[in-house]
């Protein structure tokens, strides 16, 4: 005889009266609270100290929603053990908490409720709940196998100047640059800089980062189609956004650091290209740098606050608005200014709900980074520029940084914690997690009024 108790319910999130959004929010909240308390033993750190509560929480959310942001150098700070739990998070937090939770269900034989399913269809931005599990488990193999080619790669690279510490380096830094992560373990809070003009090493990272934040979707649609025309219209959107983003995001860092003697100055040209390269692709929320970001020049920075804000594409392990956010957009404002009816993208008509929740997303995004910004500048005695830098780099989950974030204050931290935290949910998903349920009622539809606007 089987006994049942009411225990038994925890664990069944069926049971639970929560929101998708919610058990969302409170899986990542679960996953970084046990990540800075293991991060808090002695164990993990290599002088047997224990880091700080808000610094461990501070670290551990910043490796589960795969942002780089660092209070303490990864490299010399923390063991074996302490870099162990730390990819481990970046891994969870890049694959998402359900995807995880899906992976032990599946070793475990155990059905997948359809509860379960919506939770999925949220977490990865899927459109349907068909074929959700299969996508899942999709997701879990291409990040391995992606992460083993990249990682072997690197292993290869580095055994040569590591030895087998380098094979160690190279699967560590692959799994931290596909989930778009940006920690390192080189030390002395310098990211890859020694490698600036290292061809192998820049497009490996690049690559695995590119791939990383393309997203899931459009991986698979790429791979099962193989053909522009037979390509959905959201895979056409984030190729395009994306390649436009990255030429120009190349071309005006180049232009703009070519003679800064700090950054780009001392590089022969085909380093400069290089470099320039690889800042423009990591803004899409990897948080890897190869010259020193505090030296770059105003205008620089400002760019890659742009970037940053825009991030990634949808259903991916980066952050940001996302690339489809802003083509949806550019393409509403087009159909306005052309006095056209529809929005098209490629010939194809775009709902109304769509543009509503890419305004939607911009706002209460752009609203996160002022209101944070406006608070950390009342307690953190840093220029406003490094200061909006750091909170875009937080929200995007980025990682990238001037080098204020040791320096920052408590509440400075908690701040960029709650930042990153929504970063990695998502505008839409953070907000309506922290909303009540809804009440489900009648539909009302009032008289038109009219505003005018502009």
């Amino acid at each position: 005889m089987i006994v049942h108790t009411k225990f038994d319910n925890l664990f069944d999130i069926s049971q639970w009266k929560l929101t998708p959004y919610q058990i969302l929010a409170l899986g990542f909240a679960g996953l970084i609270l046990v990540g800075a308390l293991l991060l808090m033993t002695p164990m993990a750190s290599t002088t047997g100290q224990s880091l700080s509560f808000v610094d461990a929480l501070f670290t551990a959310t910043s490796a589960v929603c795969v942002t780089g942001l660092i209070v303490v150098d990864t490299g010399t700070y923390f063991s074996l053990f302490g870099q162990i739990v730390i990819i481990i998070l970046i891994q969870a937090g890049g694959l998402g908490i359900m995807t995880m939770a899906t992976l032990m269900a599946l070793i475990m034989r155990r059905k997948i409720q359809l509860r379960e399913r919506l939770i999925m269809q949220e977490a990865l931005n899927h459109m349907t709940v068909s074929g959700v599990v299969r996508l899942t488990q999709y997701i879990i193999m291409t990040t391995f196998l992606l992460e083993f080619i990249g990682g072997t790669i690197l292993a290869i690279r580095w055994y040569s100047d590591f030895g087998s510490t380098g094979i160690y380096y190279g699967y560590w830094h692959a799994i931290s640059s596909f989930c778009n992560a940006g920690f390192d373990l080189f030390g002395n809070f310098s990211s890859l800089t020694g490698y600036v003009d290292d061809i192998t090493v820049n497009l490996t990272v690049a690559s695995l980062i590119i791939l990383g934040g393309l997203g899931f979707t459009v991986i698979f649609d790429v791979w099962n189609n193989r053909q522009w025309s037979k390509f959905s219209l959201h895979t056409k959107l984030v190729f395009i956004t994306t390649t436009v983003l990255l030429i120009i995001g190349t071309i005006v860092i180049l232009l703009l650091e070519m003679n800064n003697p700090d950054t780009l100055g001392e590089l022969s040209w085909g380093g400069k290209i290089l470099a320039s390269y690889f800042q423009s692709v990591s803004p899409r929320t990897a948080g890897y740098n190869t010259v020193d970001i505090s030296k770059m020049q105003d205008a620089t920075l400002f760019f890659t606050i742009i970037l940053m804000f825009i991030g990634a594409s949808p259903a991916s392990t980066g952050g940001g608005v996302k690339t489809t956010t802003l083509g949806v957009m550019i393409a509403a404002i087009w159909a306005l200014i052309t006095g056209k009816s529809d929005v098209e993208i490629f010939r194809r008509r775009i709902k109304q709900n769509i543009i509503y929740k890419a305004f939607t997303v911009f706002f209460i995004a752009a609203t996160l980074v002022i209101v944070v910004t406006m608070m950390m500048s009342i307690s953190e005695k840093i220029s406003f520029l490094r200061l909006l830098f750091e909170v875009v780099s937080a929200f995007g989950t980025v990682g990238l940084s001037t080098g204020i974030t040791s320096s920052l204050t408590v509440h400075g931290k908690l701040w960029l914690i709650v930042t990153m935290f929504a970063g990695r949910l998502g505008p839409v998903t953070f907000a309506l997690a922290l909303a009540l349920r809804s009440k489900k009622g009648g539909i009302i539809h009032y008289p038109e009024g009219k505003i005018n606007i502009g």
